[in-house]
């Protein structure tokens, strides 16, 4: 096994063994990607506190989120197709969380199905939910999600309208992938993908397909997904989702001090300051500059976990200083998940425990439920000056 050192060790190895079209589909962003760079540059901006001849035995990452025990308080973000990035790679990604000891997000647009994930752990995970116009559908899979014992429920708010990704479009993005000429080429350069491909338990949506009547090809898959996303979604039919659901519910997407407040007033468990990877609005402000600004305003009423742009342990170490209960990680885990398959993403999270515990130390804490602003240097400015 090579060295991994970080989190890019991983990423340069995911790009050479993974098929172009799938590498795109996590390595983008919506239209110009300002908001995708930003995600990770703003990070950059804030610098940590060193303390010096502190006590550092005994540290501990341990933490909790939504009231469940948790190793670090990062949780696998749910990220669509990951099934394609590696064979079973929802499976492998959800048994090295689980392993780690930090919480599974399975998305609605996943390759294994909630059934083929639960089958293949033993403790509960979470799951996504994209609200459809099809609201049989809808209810049908929340009702798999309780089946299968998932312990929380993800209700992504910011993609009502589907971003434009300017790459997926020119890579012609279907699962399986589209054979052309382009395709093929590329393929015939990843034979370990592929051949590991060959043996992969689905090569589709398996949230979907058979759970969806006409869906039965990628083209009429393409045209139902393209067409179910609701963009008649508000904080009514949230509150109709939240009491159909029964259990934990995290509001992922908010990245307005308004939206928070409305998310509080809902009663979510948890919110999620996102934007989506810089997948959806081209030109929003990143997730991390706005933190600041959701803790202000609803801080002491709601769960706040942050997820879009974090790389490494130090990032982690940031959010949560700045107020965060908890964090999400997408593309971390991906790049681990295409390089070396579920071994990756155990590397990933151990690439980042070790990266916040180190800092968490040299910053003068020994536990990250000590973690505050005391612990940042942050620009006076951060937050912005917006007229």
């Amino acid at each position: 096994m090579p060295v991994i050192t970080n989190i890019d060790d991983l990423k340069r190895i995911y790009a050479r063994r993974v098929p172009k079209m799938f590498y795109d589909y996590a390595e983008s962003g919506s239209w110009t990607e300002q908001t995708f760079r930003e995600n990770t540059t703003d990070f950059d901006q804030i610098r940590l506190r060193q303390r010096v001849a502190v006590d550092m035995a005994g540290r501990s990452t341990a933490a909790q989120m939504i009231g469940q025990d948790v190793a670090m308080p990062v949780a696998l973000a749910p990220v669509g197709l990951t099934g394609m990035q590696c064979a079973d790679g929802e499976i492998k990604a959800a048994r090295a969380a689980e392993a780690f000891g930090v919480p599974f997000t399975l998305s609605t647009m996943s390759i294994n199905s909630i059934e083929e994930v639960a089958e293949a752990t033993s403790k509960p995970f979470w799951f996504q939910l994209y609200t459809m116009k099809d609201e049989d559908y809808v209810r049908r899979l929340i009702e798999r999600a309780k089946a299968a014992n998932c312990s929380a429920l993800v209700i992504t708010l910011d993609l009502q309208i589907l971003g434009q990704r300017h790459k997926d479009l020119k890579n012609g993005l279907s699962a399986p992938p589209k054979l052309t000429p382009k395709t093929i080429a590329n393929l015939m350069t990843k034979w370990a993908w592929g051949i590991e491909m060959l043996g992969a338990k689905r090569r589709n949506f398996g949230n979907i397909v058979g759970h969806v009547e006409g869906i039965s090809d990628a083209s009429s898959l393409g045209a139902w997904t393209a067409e179910q996303f609701d963009p008649s979604l508000d904080w009514g039919k949230i509150e109709k989702l939240k009491e159909m659901w029964g259990g934990k519910v995290i509001l992922k997407g908010i990245l307005d001090e308004e939206d928070a407040i409305m998310a509080a007033k809902v009663g979510a468990d948890a919110i999620t300051v996102s934007n989506h990877g810089g997948r959806q609005l081209d030109g929003a402000l990143s997730s991390i500059r706005m933190l600041p600004r959701i803790m202000d305003a609803v801080g002491d009423q709601v769960e706040v976990h942050l997820d879009s742009g974090i790389r490494s342990g130090q990032d982690v170490l940031k959010a949560l200083a700045l107020g965060a209960t908890g964090t999400m990680i997408g593309r971390a885990f991906v790049y681990g998940l295409g390089a070396m398959g579920q071994k990756g993403v155990t590397r990933a999270l151990e690439v980042i425990h070790k990266e916040l515990d180190t800092s968490m130390a040299l910053c003068g804490e020994k536990n990250v439920a000590n973690l505050g602003r005391h612990n940042l240097l942050v620009p006076e400015d951060f937050t912005g000056r917006w007229a």
